[in-house]
């Protein structure tokens, strides 16, 4: 058997608008922003993930900096499959004589169509996979959160990723009612480069919407625990030199009140169209927040209030989607109900 796991090697990959994180032998190894440098001229990778993203918005003419996923699925198929093998790679730097062949799991979201489901294959077979499977983003959130998703009891997991925030009713290993929304973390950033400029006459730059929203969002705008005003550099728009200026949670929160409604929306859906046994499982059990959204402060008073319902913020839940799916491959029999081929 050692013979044979030094030919293959089991890989989870969540596979992200924002970031993407790999687990290999129970380890998270890889936990990058989803992004490649590439130079223009040669059309060479120069960098992938976080030191390309040190380049995005300061590059010149020759090197361009590509988000190969947009909502939640692969936009540009040759940037991902460049930067599915950059990745692979940062797992095991040892020179060997035989490359590994790999059996992947890789995430998707649950809207998400043949023809881009085939997209994320191809990717990954081109980037050394030998065995691909797929396993939906709220049910390798609901098992990475430790739900026995194959018990016939009904949970409600709300991921709230960069591309797309998926909300699923989850029972016997399948999804029985889901709404799969294209409001997510990077709305969130546009929202504040918009009120940046509208309030402000400030403009900044993607990187800089990201810092904001983690250091002052929220999604509401009264706080037990405010954090600090958040110093923003950025370049006037009216005499075109750069300058600086404080911005607080509340006014964050009211820059991104119209995106977090959508998500509430989404989520009354959701509940609206589940079976009325599976919404006594839900009022019982709450509802769980996972994914990088669901760190904004003050979301889950936010949904509670709309809701009736309690809400459970996942321990870490930057990670419930790839520590499920690093679940899932790990014991495929076991999972085989929840795998898709």
């Amino acid at each position: 058997m050692g013979f044979f796991n030094f030919l293959t090697s089991d890989i989870a990959i969540d596979l992200g608008t924002a970031n993407t994180l790999i687990i290999h032998n129970d380890k998270i190894v890889v936990d990058e922003p989803s992004i490649i440098a590439k130079d223009r001229t040669t059309n060479k990778v120069i960098a992938v993930g976080r030191q390309a993203q040190q380049m995005h918005e300061k590059t010149h003419d020759n090197i361009r900096t590509i988000r190969p996923l947009k909502d939640g699925v692969i936009a540009d198929f040759h940037a991902a499959e460049e930067m599915i093998k950059g990745m692979i790679k940062m797992i095991d730097t040892r020179k060997r004589l035989f490359q590994p062949s790999h059996r992947m799991v890789i995430c998707i979201p649950s809207g998400i169509t043949e023809v881009e489901k085939r997209a994320v294959r191809d990717s990954a077979e081109h980037a050394g996979a030998k065995e691909v499977w797929m396993i939906q983003e709220p049910m390798a959130a609901a098992i990475g959160i430790g739900i026995d998703v194959q018990q016939p009891v009904g949970s409600m997991i709300i991921d709230i990723g960069g591309g797309t925030t998926e909300i699923a009713v989850i029972a016997l290993s399948g999804i029985v009612c889901d709404q799969s929304i294209k409001t997510a973390g990077d709305v969130f950033n546009q929202d504040i480069l918009d009120y940046m400029r509208r309030q402000h006459n400030l403009l900044i730059g993607e990187r800089s919407a990201e810092r904001i929203k983690i250091e002052v969002g929220a999604a509401l705008t009264e706080l037990d625990v405010p954090p600090p005003d958040h110093e923003v550099r950025g370049r006037d728009l009216m005499t075109g030199i750069p300058k600086v200026i404080k911005v607080t949670f509340s006014e964050i929160a009211i820059a991104l009140d119209k995106s977090v409604a959508k998500i509430e929306e989404a989520v009354l859906k959701a509940l609206e169209i589940s079976p009325p046994e599976l919404s006594a499982d839900i009022y019982e059990n709450g509802i769980h927040l996972t994914g990088g959204g669901a760190l904004l402060r003050g979301l889950d008073k936010r949904l509670a209030a709309k809701t009736k319902l309690p809400i459970h913020i996942a321990e870490d839940p930057l990670r419930a989607v790839v520590r499920g799916t690093g679940k899932a491959i790990k014991d495929i029999q076991a999972f085989k109900g929840v795998l898709l081929t």
